[in-house]
């Protein structure tokens, strides 16, 4: 059965996934994408023209699903406090988001690679502007106060993409116990709430 342009490209993308994350981003190459699915080199260079372009295309690829995810739990219908409770939880390292270890790949790669971080730039813009829109609904409608939405979101990410590197890259450093207190702490601070009435509240 012949594929088509679409079809092709997101076969191509999931095999890049799936390759970058079994050899990481500095040893992945064309050849291992083409190999995967039995396809020429020809092929991959044809739809992404260079390694750097088919790596950046993965890693959107790869955020794609997460993104709908969390805009979805976001989009609910019931208060500010209960999805940002969700969304956090589901955010977190010890919850059930994106990869950690294929993003923390990405983030050392972006150092040195232009195509890459500037996707990573834009997916991580993403997150926080999600979390903003919802902490500025919530703080207009009363439910909490925060004066600074986009500043607290950028809080809150820092903290679980920090607590992510340590739970993948140092297993046994830190419990996920800790770590999913640690999380809820820090939201409960940004909303002006005590913990207590934070995980009282129903997810």
């Amino acid at each position: 059965m012949r594929l088509s342009v679409a079809e092709r490209r997101a076969e191509l993308l999931r095999a890049a996934v799936e390759q970058i994350e079994a050899r990481g981003v500095a040893a992945v190459r064309i050849a291992d994408v083409a190999s995967a699915l039995g396809v020429s080199n020809a092929l991959v260079l044809y739809h992404f023209a260079t390694k750097e372009k088919l790596v950046a295309a993965a890693f959107a690829h790869a955020a794609e699903g997460d993104l709908a995810r969390l805009r979805r739990i976001l989009g609910r219908r019931t208060t500010a406090v209960r999805r940002l409770r969700a969304a956090v939880r589901w955010y977190a390292p010890t919850g059930q988001a994106k990869g950690w270890r294929l993003w923390i790949e990405g983030w050392a790669a972006a150092l040195r690679e232009t195509a890459l971080r500037e996707v990573t730039r834009e997916l991580d813009l993403q997150w926080k502007s999600a979390l903003a829109g919802v902490l500025a609904e919530g703080a207009a409608a009363g439910e909490f106060s925060c004066p600074d939405p986009a500043a607290a979101a950028l809080r809150l990410t820092a903290l679980l993409d920090g607590l992510a590197v340590q739970l993948t890259s140092y297993p046994g450093a830190l419990s996920r116990a800790r770590a999913q207190e640690w999380v809820d702490e820090a939201l409960a601070r940004e909303l002006g709430l005590e913990r207590t009435a934070l995980i009282a509240s129903p997810r």
